[in-house]
């Protein structure tokens, strides 16, 4: 696979000009995006170029963050705060981003999103309001392990670390959560599933292949 020196400037550019023009493959008139990554990897940051490209482009956009759908605590948390095994297949509300997120932009559907669910950091709902994407709107969502979930994704961008440097960009709070991501380069291989992939060990100077 051949990678091509980037900036993030004109990565967020290149990928707003594809995004500009996708085509939905359910026909319906809201093109999804993710932004797949660690959170070492700092997929957000890229979303967020996405998003801004589209709209000095005119194209209206919502940046939505896995995070926001987080499980209560007493679910994600009930067989500890380090279970490997609970972060990979429970901490995420995939369920909440299927009837939240992607139900509302189905064919037929009325473009409203929820963009959040849950705020981790007090552990009670957001009770954030719906807000309507219209016909045309870009769905950027972004987080963690997002590849493995069947999404009905039109454009998957994986922000992609090597071992050795997520295990250097993961504060030692987070170490517990690397053979999680080992498991997801094993089973689901994001690299190879993604229709972008972007190296960024040196967050300075990113490659990309796509």
């Amino acid at each position: 696979m051949r990678f091509e020196a980037i900036t993030w400037d004109r990565l967020g550019d290149l990928l707003a000009e594809r995004v500009a023009t996708l085509e939905t493959s359910d026909g319906g008139p809201w093109p999804r995006v993710a932004f797949d990554g660690a959170p070492a990897a700092r997929p957000e940051d890229l979303a967020e170029r996405v998003a801004e490209a589209l709209r000095v482009r005119g194209c209206p956009s919502l940046v939505v963050g896995a995070e926001g759908f987080l499980r209560p605590a007493s679910v994600r948390l009930e067989y500890g705060h380090q279970d490997v095994e609970s972060y990979y297949d429970g901490w995420y509300d995939t369920g909440a981003l299927r009837r939240e997120v992607f139900g509302p932009l189905e064919p037929g559907g009325n473009g409203r999103v929820l963009p959040d669910l849950w705020d981790p950091a007090t552990d009670r709902a957001t009770r954030s309001s719906y807000v309507p994407l219209p016909p045309g709107g870009v769905l950027l969502l972004h987080g963690p392990l997002l590849l493995r979930h069947w999404f009905p994704f039109d454009l998957s961008v994986h922000v992609s670390l090597s071992p050795g440097a997520l295990r250097r960009r993961t504060p030692e709070s987070g170490h517990w959560t690397l053979p999680a991501f080992e498991r997801y380069e094993r089973e689901t291989g994001p690299a190879g599933t993604a229709d972008v992939l972007v190296r960024a060990d040196d967050p300075r100077h990113p490659a990309w292949h796509g």
